[in-house]
């Protein structure tokens, strides 16, 4: 016995310890993710002590810059104090600053800092000197930073600083230079451009004069337009895409309304995944105009290449336009696809911040076939839901809003009508409801398997959608087994089943409505919004109302064939004039589908214009 609590005591210890070294794990690896993501923001930029480029998905900005690096002096000796000042007409949120060899700016860092304001900047450990850089501590907006650099004993003759300055994620400019200050005695000479400058030949860019138009397509150019037949330069809700073969190069417009990007790509597929890709991104007014590349559904990697040419845009009115040109071969970038051949055209749109996009809400406008770039022109025509969750939304309306709802209606106030006449054998109403829930459950199982065809595995982008649709299906399911092993109708257990035949069945219609609502916003199957939601909810209301009249009726004959007005019967459907009761119930009904009918078939029509 006393083996044997030793025994327990050591596992308890051993699963203590395999928990601490688990929680360990998990601590060094939160550390690392949340140093991954929020690398930039607090100014911990070392990888970019070399370059002084931030990894931000981005060429620097090459116009003139509106920030300044000053110094307190022009000459110094070793040991001497510099007051180096970054200043601007406007706030920034990042900047990195170095002193560098004047003769040879593309050196390593010289020289350490210390800092005036250690609050918003901090020192940072370049080319093995511990404070040889600058860098700030978090991205709040700053309109002037102060430091102090000391001279080295082994300074070169002639020193100039350099800063990169961001005033947002994607707008900064990169190698601002100071002053160059010199050693006393030394000539200061006139410092050479840096090699990274040199290289970078951004190409021309010019403000569109005025919108596209979708004059000539199919006869000059090939478009891709949504919706159909419509007008960038006059419709402002147009998504537009053109492009042209002159020569060697094939130049491309892209236009519509979005609150940060507008961007197109070329696939071999109707997946995302491997595309070439080109984005328009608003930032506050300026638009970047960039060739990327996607890898599954990762954020785009932006060419580092100069592939486009006779680049243009335009921002009016929440409507984003560029253009521009490409060669139909980029041997300088292996990545870009060959417009000699065939592809889908994706055309999607979403927000961006400060330049850099997120992910676009709306399912991509994607070609209903592919076609060669450099082909004939032709008007394309498109699509936002993939043909499977067409099929599956309209098999889920069919089966709630006609089969089901009128299946159900039979069951609850058809049983005392056509007391002598049988269909097959059985009761009217009992045929009909049997045949229609049977077609509900049928409707329902098919379109249930659509979306893991199209998807191949559980979406986790869909919110409750498939919870509720998930659970529709399996209370669908529990109808037609629980009438299979039904008790007799005189059976003393037959109160049970009818019970719970009778709330299984309103759970799933209920449900059934608030999983239609919630789909029909699905990015794989948005229904214009918002009258397809109204639709819906009338659709709701019209049922109930209905139901409600019939229910009254109901109660009304019941009570003027009971023998006492104080007294109701017990069975809820005594009927007096069989035949008169009938004949407005069917109107009732009559009604009933033909209302249904009308919203279903709005709906459908609709899904069939996405």
């Amino acid at each position: 016995m006393l083996f044997f609590s030793q025994d327990i005591h050591t596992e308890e210890d051993h699963i203590v310890w395999k928990m601490q070294n688990l929680q360990t794990a998990l601590l060094i690896l939160g550390t690392l993710c949340l140093t991954s993501i929020t690398g930039y923001k607090n100014g911990k930029v070392e990888k970019s002590c070399e370059s002084m480029m931030p990894d931000h998905h981005s060429q620097h900005n090459t116009t003139a810059s509106p920030y300044t690096l000053t110094v307190n002096a022009s000459k110094f000796s070793p040991g001497d104090n510099i007051r180096v000042t970054v200043s601007g007409s406007g706030h920034f949120e990042g900047f990195l600053i170095q002193a560098r060899d004047a003769t040879n700016l593309d050196g390593p860092a010289i020289g350490s800092f210390t800092l005036k304001d250690p609050e918003i900047s901090q020192r940072l450990t370049c080319s093995d000197i511990e404070g040889s850089a600058v860098s700030h501590t978090s991205n709040a907006k700053k309109t002037e930073i102060q430091v102090i650099w000391k001279a080295p004993s082994n300074a070169p003759p002639t020193v100039q600083f350099l800063a990169t300055v961001l005033a947002h994620y994607k707008i900064f400019w990169l190698k601002v230079p100071s002053p160059v200050i010199s050693q006393e005695g030394a000539v200061s000479p006139s410092p050479p451009r840096s090699t990274t400058d040199m290289s970078t030949k951004p190409s021309s860019t010019s403000i569109l004069p005025q919108p596209f138009t979708s004059e000539g397509c199919g006869k000059s150019k090939s478009c891709l337009i949504d919706p159909v037949g419509c007008n960038p330069s006059v419709d402002a809700n147009c998504f537009f895409l053109s492009y042209s073969t002159l020569g060697q190069t094939v130049s491309f417009e892209l236009s519509g309304p979005a609150q940060g990007y507008v961007s197109f790509a070329l696939s071999k597929d109707k997946w995302m995944g491997d595309d070439d890709t080109y984005l328009c991104t608003n930032d506050e007014g300026r638009v970047s105009v960039e060739a990327a590349h996607t890898t599954g559904r990762k954020y785009p990697e932006l060419s580092s290449k100069s592939v486009l040419t006779d680049v243009g845009w335009r921002v009016s009115d929440g409507v984003i336009q560029c253009k521009f040109s490409r060669s139909i071969y980029t041997p300088q970038d292996p990545v870009r696809f060959s417009l000699n051949n065939s592809y889908y055209l994706f055309l999607a749109h979403g927000t961006a911040e400060y330049g850099m996009i997120h992910r676009h809400k709306r399912q991509p406008l994607i070609s209903s076939h592919h076609q060669i770039i450099t082909g004939p022109p032709e008007i394309l025509t498109g699509s936002r839901a993939p043909l499977l969750m067409k099929y599956h939304g309209a098999l889920m309306l069919i089966a709630w809003m006609l089969a089901g709802s009128i299946g159900k209606l039979m069951a609850v106030y058809f049983k005392s009508a056509w007391p002598e006449q049988k269909l097959f054998g059985q009761k009217i109403w009992f045929q009909v409801h049997r045949i229609l829930m049977s077609l509900t459950v049928l409707l329902t199982a098919v379109g249930f398997v659509f979306p893991f065809v199209y998807r191949g595995k559980w979406s986790t982008r869909a919110g409750v959608h498939p919870y509720f649709g998930c659970t529709v299906m399996v209370l669908a399911f529990c109808q037609p087994i629980m009438a299979a092993f039904r008790p007799a109708p005189d059976s003393s257990r037959r109160w049970i089943f009818n019970w719970l035949h009778w709330g299984v069945g309103n759970a799933a219609e209920i449900t059934a409505g608030v999983s239609m609502l919630s789909g029909i916003r699905q990015q794989s199957l948005l229904l214009p919004y918002p009258w397809t939601t109204g639709v819906l909810a009338t659709f709701v209301v019209w049922t109930i109302v209905l139901k409600l009249v019939l229910k009254l009726h109901e109660r009304g004959v019941a009570r003027k064939e009971s023998r006492n007005e104080d007294e109701l019967p017990v069975l809820s459907y005594i009927i007096g004039d069989v035949n008169r009761n009938t004949r407005f119930r069917v109107a009732v009904l009559t009604v009933f589908v033909l209302g249904n009918s009308a919203f279903c078939i709005s709906l459908l029509a609709a899904i069939g214009d996405v």
